[in-house]
């Protein structure tokens, strides 16, 4: 009967890591550091595989589509967190912490799929060299980046919907640096108890499906490796494959670790680092992880700075 004396709120207060005054101006630097090699790196690919007609294959489709979920994952939370490092006003409206998570959940669930794009992508040149050109079509690359944008989309409104039934009452402090699902679940003054079991059950869904592609395609992958005869090809192949299976890693790790396990939504401010990890590193690190591993790519670079 208590929580009936609340007053509805519409607007909430990102907290962020407003816990730590001191270090606002360096958190600042560093993040503003991070968000525009982000920018740049990721955006710097999505340019170089449109403009570079020998890098519209599959493989660098896929990239490309992925490095630009990685720039809408950054560019959803990382302006208003920069802005609330000095601005005393830390509002962010309702609907404005929908849009933000709605993006962020978009970005994440299309690289799932994506990356699970990838995975199948590399069985096939790996292990069915001879029919790649045939069972990777460019229809096939196009339906199953398309499906990636669908299964990305889809996600995230049925996330955003089930909140529209929350009410917030109990507080309207969001102790996070963005409006993630979680944080406003613990200040819901209905009981999210349906929120979590749909996130549970669909986060996991989409991470156990596309995980088992990824690693049923490594597991045949691999053994193609090891019979092969040539310590060349071996290496070759290895090299292809570990800067995607290392994306895969991060990424999969650090999201079931998020919202995968059951009673998630109680864990406090402890997955704020993982939150960081996920939203702001691992978009950092992607486009260095793909570009410097690959060889094709470090020669278009060469190619197009000599020209200039």
């Amino acid at each position: 009967m208590a929580e009936k004396n609340y007053s509805m709120t519409n607007k909430f207060i990102l907290v962020g890591f407003s816990d730590h005054p001191n270090l606002s101006t360096l958190l600042f630097l560093v993040f503003s550091v991070i968000y525009l090699i982000t920018m740049v790196g990721n955006l710097g690919l999505v340019a170089l595989i449109y403009m570079e007609r020998r890098l519209h294959t599959p493989m660098y489709i896929f990239l490309g589509n992925l490095a630009l979920m990685d720039s809408c994952c950054s560019c959803a939370i990382t302006p208003k967190m920069l802005q609330n490092f000095f601005s005393m006003d830390r509002r962010i409206s309702l609907y404005e912490c929908m849009a933000q998570f709605y993006f962020l959940c978009l970005a994440e669930t299309t690289d799932c799929f994506l990356l699970a794009a990838m995975a199948y992508d590399r069985y096939v040149a790996i292990c069915n060299p001879l029919q790649y050109h045939t069972l990777m079509s460019k229809k096939l690359c196009l339906q199953m980046t398309t499906a990636a944008y669908i299964g990305g989309s889809l996600h995230p409104m049925i996330e955003v919907g089930l909140l529209l039934r929350l009410t917030f009452c109990r507080s309207n402090v969001i102790k996070h640096f963005f409006c993630d699902v979680l944080p406003l679940y613990r200040i819901s003054c209905i009981n999210p108890h349906i929120n979590e079991l749909i996130l549970f059950t669909l986060a996991g869904s989409i991470q156990i499906f596309t995980i088992t592609i990824v690693l049923v395609s490594y597991f045949y992958i691999l053994f193609t490796i090891f019979k092969m005869k040539s310590k060349d090809g071996r290496g070759k192949a290895l090299s292809t494959c570990a800067s995607h299976f290392l994306s895969v890693a991060m990424f999969y790790g650090s999201l079931l670790f998020m919202y995968a396990q059951p009673h998630s939504v109680n864990e406090g401010d402890k997955d704020i680092p993982v939150a960081i990890f996920y939203t702001l590193v691992i978009p950092l690190l992607n486009p260095f992880i793909y570009s410097l591993r690959n060889k094709e790519v470090i020669n278009v670079m060469k190619r197009l700075m000599k020209k200039r």
